[in-house]
């Protein structure tokens, strides 16, 4: 299936990290991706690299292939309401709100329609993110076709609709708790005796590799952990201190806590 445009309606930080990714992947040319923010002036940077922005949601919908909806939840049916008519049978909409079903997004369009739950994190704008998706009314071709774009800024999977809220809190808000233990980490390293940029460096390349060699070596982490913990070591002393003062516990609850949060309500 040929993409020949793609409509990013809410640019702020999330929707222009997925349009830098777009732009950095070549999956369509910058003047193939439309973006689409209340305050223009700040789409400059995805202007100056060729991507057509503006303020107007309907025309940005219009003709394209795939639309992207990167808006808070609460504004997500005033938008779906503004575009629909231009909606077509073929045009695959993404919705990247959490919390807003398909069956939610089918109801306020009007049409049954391929509908995607998306949760991309911001390493899109890098070309590494983890993305998890869902798809509702969608043909094997459409399936294939999202992940080989969200395939294009990392890695992409399509998941079960009732696991997005879970996907959520361990790929978006998961990058948040990492980037907490590069900061923790940086921070001994300082008091060690390194400078603030050399420690952040060497933290940063630290967790990259390790998540490299979980993700190409496809070992559970405790066989990696293993490689270097010798016996009386200062590796498992490390680790047995961090253990005592909650360190895994402090994860689990920390990722349970914000899980807990998305199930409110409902």
């Amino acid at each position: 299936m040929k993409i020949n445009k793609i409509a990013i309606i809410g640019g702020g930080n999330l929707g222009s990290a997925i349009a830098n990714g777009i732009v950095a992947s070549k999956i369509v040319s910058p003047s193939q991706l439309v973006v689409t923010r209340r305050q223009v002036e700040l789409l400059n940077d995805l202007k100056l690299k060729g991507v057509t922005v503006g303020n107007d949601n309907v025309a940005a919908a219009k003709d394209a292939n795939i639309v992207m909806l990167v808006v808070k939840p609460y504004f997500i049916e005033a938008v779906i309401n503004e575009i629909k008519e231009v909606l077509t049978p073929q045009t695959i909409v993404v919705s990247l709100a959490t919390g807003v079903t398909s069956q939610d997004v089918e109801v306020w369009s009007g049409a049954k329609l391929p509908i995607f739950r998306a949760m991309p994190n911001t390493a899109i704008a890098i070309g590494q993110s983890m993305t998890c998706m869902s798809a509702s009314n969608a043909t094997a071709e459409q399936q294939q076709l999202m992940l080989d774009v969200f395939n294009q800024m990392g890695q992409a999977l399509i998941i079960e609709e009732k696991l997005m809220a879970s996907a959520t809190i361990l790929a978006s808000c998961g990058i948040a708790f990492a980037m907490r233990y590069i900061r923790a980490s940086t921070e001994a390293g300082v008091e060690m005796g390194f400078g603030a940029k050399l420690a952040t460096q060497i933290a940063a390349q630290t967790v990259l590799g390790a998540a490299d060699l979980i993700l190409k070596g496809g070992n559970h982490p405790e066989v990696e952990i293993d490689k270097v913990t010798t016996p009386a070591g200062v590796t498992i002393t490390g680790l047995n201190a961090m253990e005592k003062n909650g360190f895994s516990s402090a994860v689990i609850q920390g990722t349970l806590t914000a899980y807990e949060k998305t199930q409110k309500g409902k």
